[in-house]
């Protein structure tokens, strides 16, 4: 499929599969999206101050090297693994300017090394934050609860609807420890209701720019319809 590179409303680019008009993130701004989602929505709800992230779509690496900035800021430590079925070219990752636009320059190390350590294995790229990086489709992950927060960064339920399953949301729950979070940019009714199924208590919230809602899912025993927020 082909696939060119494309700036987004905030400036921060991004990349876009033409067969399918579908980005790896918001036209309305990749890294306004990116902090309001996975981090305003997610790890800032987290109380530990050592956190287990499991990311589904790695992809340009954009959640994880915010996630490493915050990680420095707030003083916690970090085990992020990294899902994806296709990795991002080399090439790609040249034109992406998420270090430029952060103001970060001390990050170009961090990110670049996160996308060439080797797969399968646990890597510090800081002192607080390890990386692991896992090759495979999502549909075949699967893990004991292991994990305080989940980034559900898949494409969207449009273009492969497969990965936003009852079925995959189970692995996800099965995946969290008691009480853990999981995120996601969508707000369609049928995330919702295979989120539920999967026995998640999910909650509406605001967008990200551009769009009116997202979904956060609880892993919890609890009936009520308390709020995060």
């Amino acid at each position: 499929m082909k696939r060119r590179i494309i700036e987004t409303a905030d400036g921060s680019r991004t990349i876009l599969i033409e067969e399918w008009q579908e980005q790896y993130h918001s036209l309305h701004g990749a890294i306004a999206e990116a902090y309001h989602v996975f981090l305003k929505s997610g790890l800032y709800k987290v109380p530990e101050a050592d956190v287990a992230i499991l990311e589904i779509g790695f992809g340009t690496g954009l959640n994880a090297i915010i996630t490493l900035l915050e990680a420095e800021q707030r003083s916690l430590t970090v085990r992020y693994t990294g899902l994806e079925a296709f990795p991002v070219k080399i090439e790609e990752l040249n034109q992406l300017n998420y270090v430029e636009m952060l103001g970060k320059s001390e990050l170009s190390k961090p990110f670049r090394e996160m996308h060439e350590i080797p797969w399968g294995k646990a890597h510090p790229i800081t002192q607080d934050f390890s990386l692991t990086k896992l090759n495979l489709d999502f549909r075949d992950f699967s893990s004991a609860p292991s994990y305080n927060l989940i980034y559900f960064d898949a494409f969207g339920p449009r273009v492969q609807p497969e990965l936003w399953t009852p079925e995959v949301f189970s692995a996800m729950y099965e995946a969290l420890l008691p009480s853990g979070i999981l995120v996601t940019y969508s707000a369609k009714g049928s995330v919702r209701r295979a989120m539920q199924e999967a026995g998640f208590l999910v909650e509406k919230l605001p967008g990200p720019p551009g769009k009116r809602e997202m979904l956060r899912a609880v892993k919890t025993d609890v009936t009520s319809t308390a709020s995060l927020s």
